[in-house]
């Protein structure tokens, strides 16, 4: 992923809004089928209700009584939200527990003889007076989602009681479209979802229910099919949510790209003109001092964030330490307990909208885990948070250090103890999501700046002492400066009198001239974009010193790798589980190490800030990285030994644990490892990351500005001694690992043609000189095939093709999978 943009967040849409309630007592009002199954000219009505609701349990019916309709025959307007209760637990298809869904502007209008459920379009508008509005509103489309019956009325001009069914039966969240991207076929069974009529809560500003909707297809997808007790039928829980507008009073945040916060989008066609039209709101709580003149000032109503009852000890604790880091910088803000975390009341409801919620939730394999909430998409107000953390990113945590370290330290509590460290970790995780869900975007440069923020994705700090690994301060704790600083620019308030958002660029200025920067998913999240710095799991300066530390940790690592990483007990097969995210250690320093090629230093600046103009990354460096990253090409770094090879190679008479297989390297038939497939991907990784298109298209542009900077050609010739280093299998396995990334660049849509031809004069070089190869040995034998297939194009195509399927495949890094379409509504990880 999660805003987990990426990575590339839309909260333009709203994640999802609701009135603010965390304040309201966990109490609804008394819902016995005998007292709601009356007939409709009897609905109950209680004092405070949000509106007045009837269930009829035998008939699995949900009733609202709506206010009279108005002029335009609306019967009134409530934020309309659902999320999931029971879902999925894939990480390839995104249903989970307490996922929120997009919050919409739900509008019950009467036309004819039915009520429509209307969802408003709030992205387009047009300030001005009521004909420039509706003229805006009437330009673009609304969407009707259900026609719901009439079932009682008092009158003409009175109100109106509707059957819900219809809405409620809808599939709002396109659940089937998200199994689809895995599996085909999947819809909803209207006839087996129903309206779970007992979860009915009626409060003063919201309505919670739910829904059991089942998706079913012929035959089942495999991943379904491995979930589910029957993959042919999919069932899930839907909570559903009925609020009352926000209350007037917010006061909307202009957003700055200077600042690391998210924003809600709208186009306004009544700007002046010669003034943009699109307008941006900083996504924020509503968080009002009882004294706006005071410096320090209590706050009319904190943010209260409650940790999921779901999650035990120590993961409550250590996430509940984690979240509350965020009260410093509320209270650094002039904020007076204004940030609190609490444990989940017993008997509340997560998915009730009235509470910020940090889940706790489990899917099959490890992914993304992502925050973000309920956001007015008319003001940019967050009036939910939610987040959605991940169990086993815990157990991976755990997996790395115990294969950097053993397991004979574990539970210790000591510097080297994996679950010591992983609990750190998982503290910082749930600074970070939280982070996202009151209004924070990644800040991927804070590992430059002795972590100076929980928005980064932190890398573990592996220190070296004495010739063994050191993980004492693998993560950091605590709330970071850069923290202090998006806090205080999203929700400080300006001395009276003083308008907001001038003050709040004003601190953006300040900022950058006390030297803190910023970086985030644009530049960040893809191996092959240019700004150096803005990288993902790294920690340090990002240079190619950051990378040879990294492989050093990595030899040290796999030179004491062994029986010693596993359980008492444990199978030895499960080496192999360890081995791989050790073996690929230094994967997130090859593509920091990478940005740096081709790579172009800029910043978010707006007009007279004073920022520094965008810069190439200087030659000399340039140059240095290639270096560092052609090294990780040496047999010398991936050869694996023979004897860890057959240690490797353990068997077990076990079933398939689908959890651990995405996580191990193809083998060479059964349990026997393969050492040239570990040598190829590990490979891979950096020649995906020099050869990317976009890589070599910087290059060629620089290098035809400045011909001092190193271009396309520069990559090639030093790739040469790679490829002419072809003595042993090792060897053999990188060169021609290396020459055909060389040949998929050059057919890659994304390379421009003149920079393929380059490329492809470099293959056609490489196959005359294998040409001259003589004798009937592996090298010489290996030498001619090579000839043979980079001088014949069919053939060429044919191995590309055959090699982009299995390749052999990279297993998963992220996080700590791949992007799998994680980065819509949330801000992930």
């Amino acid at each position: 992923m999660p805003f987990v943009a990426h990575i590339k967040p839309d909260f333009a849409a709203g994640s999802v809004l609701i009135a603010c309630m965390a304040a309201l007592p966990l109490t609804s009002l008394p819902l016995s089928s005998s007292a709601w199954a009356a007939p409709v000219a009897a609905t109950t009505s209680v004092d405070g209700a949000l509106l007045p609701v009837q269930v009829d349990a035998a008939k699995g019916k949900v009733l609202f009584t709506l206010p009279a309709p108005d002029a335009e025959g609306v019967c009134g307007r409530y934020l309309f939200t659902q999320s999931i209760k029971t879902a999925l637990g894939s990480s390839a298809i995104r249903i989970d527990r307490g996922m929120q869904g997009d919050t919409k502007i739900l509008a019950f209008r009467q036309i004819g003889g039915k009520i429509a459920v209307v969802f408003e379009n709030p992205r387009y508008r047009a300030s001005g007076d009521a004909g420039v509005s509706k003229g805006a509103r009437a330009s673009f489309p609304f969407s009707t989602v259900a026609m719901l019956e009439v079932v009682g009325a008092a009158g003409r001009g009175s109100s109106i009681t509707v059957d819900l069914t219809p809405l409620l039966m809808s599939d709002i969240m396109d659940l089937s479209g998200a199994i689809a991207e895995s599996a085909k076929g999947y819809k909803l069974s209207e006839k087996l979802s129903a309206v779970d009529t007992a979860s009915v809560k009626v409060f003063p500003k919201n309505i919670e229910l739910e829904t059991v909707q089942t998706f079913t297809a012929e035959s089942a997808g495999r991943e379904l099919n491995i979930l589910a007790p029957d993959g042919r039928a999919v069932s899930l829980t839907v909570h559903s949510s009925f609020v009352a507008l926000p209350e007037p009073g917010f006061v909307p945040r202009k957003f700055d790209i200077r600042s690391g916060s998210h924003a809600s989008q709208a186009y306004d066609f009544g700007s002046p003109l010669g003034q943009p039209m699109l307008v941006e709101y900083a996504n924020r709580f509503r968080l009002e001092k009882t004294d706006p003149s005071a410096a320090r000032s209590p706050v009319k109503k904190p943010i209260v964030f409650y940790i999921d009852s779901a999650a035990p000890e120590p993961i409550h604790s250590a996430l509940a330490t984690g979240v509350r880091w965020w009260a410093d910088a509320f209270d650094a803000a002039g904020f007076i307990d204004a940030f609190r975390v609490e444990a989940l009341p017993r008997g509340a409801d997560p998915q009730d909208v009235r509470y910020n919620v940090v889940n706790w939730v489990h899917r099959q394999n490890r992914s993304w885990s992502y925050g973000g909430g309920v956001i007015d998409p008319r003001t940019g107000e967050i009036v939910k948070g939610n987040v959605v953390l991940e169990s086993l990113r815990l157990r991976q945590d755990i997996t790395i250090f115990e294969g950097l370290v053993g397991t004979a330290q574990n539970d210790s509590g000591g510097p080297n103890d994996p679950v010591r460290a992983a609990l750190a970790r998982i503290s910082q995780l749930g600074a970070h999501e939280v982070g996202h869900a009151i209004g924070f975007v990644h800040n991927f440069k804070a590992s430059l700046q002795d972590r100076a923020s929980v928005m980064d994705y932190p890398g573990p700090k592996v220190g070296i002492t004495g010739g063994k690994l050191d993980l004492g301060d693998a993560y950091a704790a605590g709330i970071g400066k850069w923290d202090k600083f998006t806090v205080d620019w999203l929700y400080g308030e300006p001395a009276p009198g003083v308008d907001g958002d001038t003050d709040a660029a004003a601190k953006a200025d300040a900022i950058h001239k006390a030297g803190l920067i910023f970086g985030t998913d644009i530049d960040g999240r893809a191996p092959d974009l240019a700004v150096p710095g803005i990288n993902m799991w790294t920690e340090g300066q990002d240079t190619p010193a950051d990378l040879a530390h990294t492989l050093e940790v990595r030899r040290i690592a796999l030179a004491g790798f062994g029986p010693g990483v596993l359980h008492s007990g444990e199978p030895l097969s499960n080496l192999r589980r360890k081995f791989v995210p050790i073996w690929l250690f230094h994967r997130y320093s090859i593509d920091a190490t990478g940005k740096l090629v081709g790579g172009v230093n800029y910043e978010y600046a707006v007009v007279g800030d004073g920022r520094a103009a965008p810069s190439p990354v200087p030659a000399i460096q340039q140059i240095e990285a290639i270096d560092a990253l052609v090294a990780t090409l040496s047999p010398h770094e991936l050869t694996v030994p023979a004897a860890l090879s057959m240690a490797l190679s353990s068997g077990t008479s076990a079933r398939t644990d689908v959890e651990a297989a995405p996580e191990v390297l193809r083998g060479a038939g059964s349990a026997v490892f393969d050492p040239l497939v570990a040598a190829q991907v590990a490979a891979q990784m950096t020649l995906d990351s020099l050869l990317a298109p976009a890589r070599l298209t910087r290059l060629h542009i620089q290098h035809g500005y400045d011909a001092r900077q190193p271009g396309v050609g520069t990559v090639l010739s030093k790739l040469s001694p790679v490829i002419a280093a072809h003595g042993d299998a090792v060897s053999r396995r990188i060169a021609q690992t290396t020459l055909l990334a060389i040949a998929a660049a050059r057919r890659d849509p994304e390379t421009p043609a003149d920079v393929a031809a380059l490329l492809n004069g470099y293959l056609k070089e490489n196959a005359r000189s294998f040409a001259k190869a003589r004798g009937s040995g592996e090298d010489a034998l290996w030498q001619v095939s090579m000839s043979t297939l980079l001088g014949d194009p069919q053939r060429l195509e044919a191995e590309l093709g055959k090699q982009s399927r299995p390749r052999p495949p990279v297993p998963a890094g992220m996080p700590i999978g791949g992007d799998t379409g994680w980065f819509g509504n949330n801000l992930s990880e």
